[in-house]
């Protein structure tokens, strides 16, 4: 019994028991909820957000944030574009998309870890610094032309199942996000500089490159997150990816991840994931416009940030409590 309410009181059955409600509703909104194709285009939407998700989840966990990733992920569709218009071929354009997403992320780690500024005030920065030298190369023109095989990336699916190939990718990689962060010392390392910096630093880790790693980490993932955009839309624009920042935080957020570090788990930011697709899909056949899905994502990230705070209020003095209770040594 003792493991069962243990259990129950996870922020992640919870999310379980939100994403299964979310179900519910869906099917009652409209019929066509449910069907497999509507599963693999609320899947296959959510994608790039979902792996821009998994380097912010362990830049959190540390206490740092990156809000710069939606013009880190329109510069690299921006990259790609000039290269397929002056006539390299797919390959070479993805290749360019990854080191431009890496440099600009590289840019980022140096300035917060090294500069010693807040990661929040840099990326608000470089946010309007990279959309605006996406702007300024490829102005209000969009490319496409990018042949059938690298669309199937964004909106294909595996033979006879609604999985989308974007899904699979994702999946890949939330695997060994999963596995570094929870599974080897490396993420221990990220807990405890989330936790107390001073002391991790005093303990021989090296924390200035782990945060420079860690960016990197993100714009390279943001660069990906390009590649499966472009394919889903068929076209690269300046003005991709606007705005994306805001359901990733909301889903690292709502996933558990203590927004200023030190605890979280990749599972819960999954489900968190999850029940952002579905919800956004939901609204969406239910005749919602794309602004009034963005109003609800923003509604449940300052929800679920009230929660959390309150929690914390809560938390603090029973553990202030706990140890004034706790016994001591003996006193003659």
């Amino acid at each position: 019994m003792d493991w069962l309410r243990g259990s129950l009181a996870r922020w992640e059955v919870f999310l379980l028991f939100v994403l299964v409600a979310t179900f519910a509703c869906g099917a009652q909104v409209s019929q066509y909820f449910l069907r497999s194709s509507n599963i693999s285009i609320a899947l296959a939407g959510m994608t790039p957000a979902a792996i821009v998700a998994l380097p912010m989840t362990l830049i959190i966990v540390t206490g740092e944030i990156d809000i710069s990733v939606g013009s880190i992920v329109g510069l690299c569709a921006t990259s790609m574009a000039v290269c397929l218009e002056h006539g390299l071929p797919v390959a070479g354009a993805i290749f360019s998309g990854i080191l431009v997403g890496m440099l600009a992320g590289f840019v980022n780690g140096i300035i917060v870890a090294y500069g010693a500024l807040p990661s929040l005030v840099v990326t608000i920065g470089t946010l309007a610094l990279y959309r605006g030298v996406a702007q300024i190369i490829l102005q209000e023109r969009g490319v496409s032309g990018f042949p059938e095989w690298y669309q199937n990336i964004g909106f294909g699916t595996i033979d006879g199942t609604p999985i989308p190939w974007s899904s699979i990718i994702f999946v890949l990689f939330f695997t060994g996000f999963a596995v570094f962060l929870h599974r080897t010392h490396w993420g221990r390392a990220l807990y405890a500089i989330g936790n107390n910096r001073e002391a991790t630093r005093f303990s021989g880790i090296n924390v200035k490159r782990t945060i420079l790693c860690l960016f990197v980490a993100s714009g390279a993932m943001s660069s990906l997150a390009a590649i499966v955009l472009t394919a889903y839309l068929a076209s690269a624009r300046s003005d991709t990816a606007i705005g994306l920042e805001l359901p990733v935080i909301t889903a690292v957020v709502l996933g558990g991840v203590n927004i200023f570090g030190g605890s979280g788990t990749m599972a819960g930011v999954l489900i968190a994931l999850l029940v952002l697709a579905f919800v956004q899909n939901a609204l969406g056949l239910a005749g919602v416009t794309p602004e009034g899905q963005q109003i609800v994502t923003g509604a449940v990230l300052i929800v679920t940030l009230i929660v959390f705070g309150a929690a914390e209020i809560i938390r603090k003095p029973r553990a202030t409590l706990w140890r004034a209770r706790a016994p001591g040594p003996a006193r003659d």
